[in-house]
């Protein structure tokens, strides 16, 4: 099942909670809306 990913493999739960992570940062003060993929390049 794996193979037809891009990166081989399924995501890991601390993949998707850095970006979360990121966006509840005070690095992202600037970032006001979005919609951010995280899919390992899925839809690339």
């Amino acid at each position: 099942m794996t193979a037809t990913l891009p990166l081989r493999r399924f995501g890991e739960p601390a993949e998707v909670a850095a970006l979360v992570a990121f966006l509840c940062s005070a690095d992202a003060t600037y970032i006001t809306g979005g919609i951010y993929t995280v899919d390992g390049g899925a839809m690339a």
